[in-house]
């Protein structure tokens, strides 16, 4: 525990400033934990942190029950027993802030440091030019698509299905990462938010956790035919770019099930697959995911 004094910077000259220094210094060792560390259990705190923090991964958690969390003015979803989980995006700050208020409405700040990490850059030629630079009468398409997502992405339910492990959806070569700075054409894109795994078209999709199916749609402008599953808490899976789709909204799907077929639909030069996973709006890098919930037997 790291308690930083530089944020109580006057000058001790007299009894009345040392009696207000001690009295700020208690009530800082009180409420406000200053924690540095990347995968150290926290119970003895009142909170207990597992996983790595890093930009990109998923952070899951235990607190007494009928605490309530918030990070960074964001709340968290804390079930009956305590649990909880968030995910930390690819341009993570340096710190994060976890509040924590208990039954008895005593609140502490805990502060973490998040690892960082350098992101590659990747030039793409061949796509799509109207997918690179969309002429003005594109706009209403590419709004009405995007609010489609988000909202599948949106959606929050009890289920555990994530504790199973996640698991490729599909064995290839692995051609784009997540979090690289992209360009299209010669013009700079939006960081790549996914994992690109190569395969001939036709290939089968299988899912990588159960869940159920949020969104089904046959060919968006950038992302040409999208799947999203939800596995619980706010976390959801979603394949681009395929050629077909085997499931259908509402459907309950298995580990192992056929969900669909790359394609090379969308902005994309060749078939392949384009795997994300999201808590909630937060993008997640799949490789840290799979590494943090691997497969449970």
């Amino acid at each position: 525990m790291v308690l930083n004094l530089s944020i109580y910077p006057h000058v001790v000259n007299n009894k009345n400033q040392l009696t207000g220094y001690f009295n700020y210094l208690m009530m800082s060792l009180k409420n406000i934990l200053f924690l540095s560390l990347l995968s150290v259990p926290l119970s003895l705190f009142g909170v207990e942190i597992n996983g790595q923090l890093s930009q990109g991964s998923i952070v899951s958690g235990q607190v007494d029950p009928g605490t309530t969390l918030e990070m960074m003015g964001r709340d968290i979803r804390v079930d009956e027993s305590g649990f909880f989980i968030f995910g930390l995006g690819r341009n993570a700050p340096e710190k994060i802030t976890l509040t924590s208020i208990n039954k008895k409405n005593e609140k502490k700040l805990y502060i973490f440091s998040v690892h960082q990490r350098e992101y590659k850059e990747q030039k793409i030629f061949g796509v799509p030019q109207n997918t690179v630079k969309p002429p003005s009468a594109l706009s209403e398409r590419i709004k009405k698509e995007s609010e489609q997502v988000w909202i599948a992405r949106a959606k929050i339910n009890n289920s555990l299905d994530f504790l199973s492990g996640f698991v490729m959806p599909l064995k290839g070569p692995i051609t784009g990462v997540y979090g690289s700075r992209r360009f299209y054409n010669g013009y700079p894109g939006n960081p790549h938010y996914g994992l690109d795994i190569a395969a001939p078209t036709g290939t089968p999709v299988f899912a990588p956790a159960p869940g159920a199916v949020e969104l089904v749609h046959p060919n968006m402008l950038y992302s040409g035919g999208t799947l999203i599953i939800s596995h619980g808490f706010g976390i959801s899976s979603t394949y681009i770019h395929l050629s077909e789709i085997s499931v259908d909204v509402g459907e309950r799907v298995n580990r192992g099930d056929l969900i669909g077929k790359v394609g090379a639909t969308g902005r994309a030069t060749g078939p392949h697959l384009d795997w994300r996973i999201n808590w909630l709006d937060v993008r997640l890098d799949p490789q840290l995911v799979m590494k943090y919930f691997p497969l449970v037997p």
